[in-house]
């Protein structure tokens, strides 16, 4: 209706005019309603013509949408397991700390884990004590077998001597058993040696595997037992929590409640345009925004990031070819806004409905050199018909609470 009168202003008001002193029409006489679509025909026509390329020019250099959402995601409180509630730590509606606890599911089970594997520990660890003391008791036998041994050569090397020498005083019987003794001392080092290696891998592997498997069970249990203290991941606001000691929770069919941060959806806005504004809409471009939530105010924003992808052409593998007439309606271009100023979206509840238009600014171009002048002159026109649109989202600002609170109803 603004371009409308705009634009009879500059085209159907001189036609009159003209008609009016140089002709000498008057209205209700010569110009009537049925005779001025005759008249009027040159200013009408001019009208339209204007009309139609002005909401263009404006619509396209100064995009407009009321798809402007202030999103925000909300964390599921669930526990890792299936538990009845035993302590309940917040209320509905509170706001809770990272890591603050929110209820506590029944614990008997877990602690018993816990001690037992603190029993299969401290098992562990006792038997390396005792592997410890038969390692030392190994070697003990093991220096006793070489000292035997070196006794029992001792013995047959002076066999030998005095048989060599053909003394009377040693006889062959002798000298083989004393052989035998030294083989059967050498047998029994080797036997002892043997334990104390067999007896040190179990001190330095086995036995500390042992204790390291148990004490990875002790944490494992302290673990499970943390678990049965549901914290809040974030900080936020607890909503739709109405749980009772006894309520059992399920993390597959029932939820202890919704956590939404404090700071999920009150920074940015999303804002989907048409995809005719694609290369009107970009990192740094200027917009307003008006909210259902904050009446009668304008929020000055500015566009900080473009999705590069439309969602309407998203797709899932399957068996069957996609038909690109089955993708359904036009998507649109998903673009970021946040506040120009700080503090600009106080007040702006999560989720609320708003309306924003985005603005071009031909400033930069302005001063290019070899700009012709009806290039100048088209980009001063592109930057003043914005303020036709910022007109238009002033006056649905006034009028959205007339329109909602009277003339809806509500």
């Amino acid at each position: 209706m603004l371009e409308l009168l705009l634009c009879a202003s500059l085209t159907v008001l001189p036609d009159y005019l003209l008609r009016r002193r140089l002709q000498g029409k008057r209205w209700g006489r010569e110009i009537t309603f049925f005779s001025m679509w005759y008249e009027l025909r040159y200013g009408i026509t001019a009208c339209l013509i204007l009309t139609v390329g002005l909401i263009t020019l404006i619509f396209y250099y100064h995009p407009s949408t009321t798809n402007v959402t202030l999103y925000f995601r909300t964390v599921s409180i669930l526990p890792d397991a299936t538990g009845r509630v035993v302590e309940i730590h917040a209320r509905n509606n509170a706001v809770v700390q990272a890591g603050e606890p929110i209820f506590t599911f029944d614990d008997e089970d877990e602690r018993a884990r816990l001690e037992a594997a603190r029993q299969r520990l401290a098992e562990a660890e006792a038997a390396l004590s005792v592997a410890d003391s038969r390692l030392a008791a190994a070697a003990a036998q093991e220096a006793q077998a070489a000292a035997a041994l070196r006794q029992a050569e001792d013995d047959l090397a002076r066999a030998l001597e005095l048989q060599a020498r053909n003394s009377p005083a040693i006889t062959e019987q002798e000298v083989e058993r004393r052989q035998s003794l030294v083989d059967v001392r050498r047998g029994a080092l080797e036997a002892a040696a043997a334990q104390r290696a067999a007896t040190e891998a179990e001190v330095r592997t086995l036995l500390p595997a042992r204790v390291a498997a148990a004490e990875a069970a002790v944490d494992e249990a302290q673990v499970m037992l943390d678990r049965t203290v549901v914290r809040a991941g974030v900080t936020g606001r607890l909503e739709q929590f109405s749980l009772q000691i006894g309520d059992i929770v399920n993390p597959m069919f029932r939820t202890g409640g919704v956590l939404v941060p404090v700071e999920s959806g009150r920074r940015r806005a999303q804002a989907g345009f048409d995809q005719l504004a694609a290369s009107i809409v970009r990192p740094g471009t200027l917009a307003e925004m008006s909210c259902a939530s904050k009446p009668f105010t304008i929020i000055p924003m500015v566009v900080v990031e473009v999705q590069d992808v439309i969602a309407a052409g998203q797709f899932r593998p399957t068996d069957r070819l996609i038909d690109a007439s089955a993708m359904g309606p036009q998507g649109s271009i998903t673009a970021y806004m946040e506040p120009l100023w700080e503090g600009g979206l106080e007040g702006v509840p999560p989720g609320s409905r708003c309306v924003a238009n985005a603005y071009t600014t031909t400033h930069d171009r302005l001063d290019e050199p070899g700009l012709s002048t009806a290039g100048w002159v088209y980009l001063h026109v592109v930057e003043t018909v914005g303020v036709v649109h910022a007109a238009m989202l002033r006056l649905q600002t006034l009028r959205y609470p007339i329109t909602s609170l009277v003339l809806g109803g509500h």
